[in-house]
């Protein structure tokens, strides 16, 4: 046990005989300051959430894609292309129903 500081070797300091109050040891400095910063970190980080909400909550509203863009859209092909593409070999019917 050190005598000279009257904290015991748990990091906790003993009775210093003035009653219910007890010597405030360097671990429980450093703790408090631990603590604080740990406050203030939860506090930015509670900040930061409430901002991305309010960005996905605008991106949801403006109707845009994850991605901020919106889906292209396959232009229609006539039957007399689709029957050029067929004849030609770049399209194969039984492919795109599932046949194949």
């Amino acid at each position: 046990m050190n005598t000279d500081e009257n904290i015991k070797e748990d990091g906790t300091a003993e009775n210093n005989g003035t009653g219910d109050k007890y010597e405030t040891t360097p671990i429980i400095e450093r703790a408090r300051e631990e603590r604080e910063k740990l406050d203030a970190t939860n506090k930015k980080t509670e900040e930061l959430i409430e901002r991305q909400e309010a960005l996905m909550v605008k991106k949801e509203l403006g109707g845009q894609s994850e991605a901020g863009q919106q889906p292209i859209k396959a232009e229609p092909i006539s039957d007399k292309d689709y029957a050029n593409k067929v004849l030609t070999g770049d399209v194969n019917p039984l492919k795109e129903d599932g046949y194949i």
